[in-house]
């Protein structure tokens, strides 16, 4: 994935679910605070994206532009909609969250991990993708 595509995903999760802010978490919410993050880092099609306001409607993003979906056929990535209950992040990762906000996300703003926090979350996981993102990372 690369930060043309994150700013693309935020666009439509935004259009979609109608959240002016949006959290992006998972793998590729590195690319808020690296734009150019090593290709190791970026290897994910698929981009985990939560409505800050109104999280019911993650499973809405999840039908409209998740995996294949016309969008996953047409763009070659894909976003998973989720909800922030299921993800377990340090005490403070709100107040260190990166925004990527600009002419490409069209008014939309995605609120990134912070790589520490991100890095963090996927220890927990403890996933063996995971461990190696994060060794990469």
């Amino acid at each position: 994935m690369t930060r043309e595509q994150l700013e693309h995903a935020i666009r439509a999760a935004g259009a979609i679910s109608g959240d002016r802010e949006l959290y992006v978490v998972g793998s590729q919410s590195i690319l808020g605070p690296c734009p150019n993050a090593p290709p190791d880092l970026c290897r994910s099609m698929e981009v985990d994206i939560a409505p800050k306001i109104h999280p019911e409607l993650a499973a809405l993003i999840e039908g409209s532009i998740g995996e294949l979906s016309p969008f996953h056929r047409t763009f070659g990535f894909y976003v998973d909609g989720v909800e922030m209950g299921g993800i377990i992040l340090p005490d403070g990762w709100e107040q260190r969250t990166v925004a990527v906000d600009n002419v490409n996300t069209n008014g939309f703003r995605g609120l990134c991990l912070d790589p520490a926090d991100l890095a963090a979350s996927k220890l927990v996981a403890r996933r063996a993708k995971d461990l190696e993102y994060v060794r990469v990372l």
